[in-house]
């Protein structure tokens, strides 16, 4: 209840927060994600355009975690994790108030979850990232970015966005670790203190989910 609670004032705290505190919404926010989306980057700042794509991989990190939770939920991770591919953590945030506890995979993964269980898909994730990141660092401006972050809302709670979800992943962490049979406590704080890359690291790296029918979870609660 104490966890359910932590993040339904959390999510209430980044509402109030984008809406009410953050920086005023500038003239041409809409024309500037528009551009984003487009792939019509001519005179945006690099670091702006990397950002703007990583907060599309995110979603695909979470969803990697979260559909293979969402199997043993009361709520349909779908709701939550579709959302999240525009407005991030602020849909994410209410599937981590609402959801249980759950170690333990029940069922057969359907093409969705074997696709997105896949250590590929964790590797293409990376590569992309890298590239992203790379193209940020390499050609963009830190100057005009503060200056943005300071006085543009929507590169101000994109960014406090993307911190969110670097903090938020762990929540999930050790149930999919859980439901792998991965024991490893230095492991688990490994991937949880590296932001963004840590996550990636652990998609491309974790233990095939193993498929568990019905029966076998009642004969092993029976045998207990």
């Amino acid at each position: 209840m104490v966890r359910k609670i932590a993040f339904g004032l959390l999510w209430l705290g980044l509402v109030v927060y984008a809406f009410y505190l953050a920086p005023p919404e500038q003239p041409g926010t809409f024309e500037l994600i528009k551009n984003l989306s487009l792939g019509q980057w001519e005179g945006i700042n690099p670091l702006v355009i990397a950002l703007f794509n990583i907060m599309g991989i995110w979603p695909l990190i979470y969803s990697a975690v979260v559909f293979i939770d969402g199997r043993g939920q009361k709520i349909p991770a779908w709701l939550f994790v579709i959302p999240s591919f525009a407005v991030g953590a602020f849909a994410l945030l209410p599937y981590l108030a609402l959801r249980e506890p759950n170690n333990q995979f029940v069922g057969k993964k359907n093409i969705l979850l074997k696709l997105l269980d896949s250590r590929v898909t964790g590797f293409i994730l990376t590569v992309g990232t890298v590239i992203l990141v790379a193209y940020g660092l390499r050609g963009g401006d830190w100057g005009s970015f503060v200056q943005e972050w300071q006085t543009n809302r929507f590169i101000h709670v994109m960014s406090l966005d993307f911190c969110l979800l670097s903090l938020l992943f762990p929540a999930l962490l050790g149930d999919d670790m859980a439901r792998r049979g991965w024991k490893n406590s230095q492991f688990f704080w490994l991937i949880a203190l590296i932001p963004l890359f840590g996550p990636l690291i652990y998609l491309s790296v974790r233990p095939p989910l193993q498929e568990v029918g019905v029966e076998s979870i009642s004969n092993q609660a029976v045998a207990n």
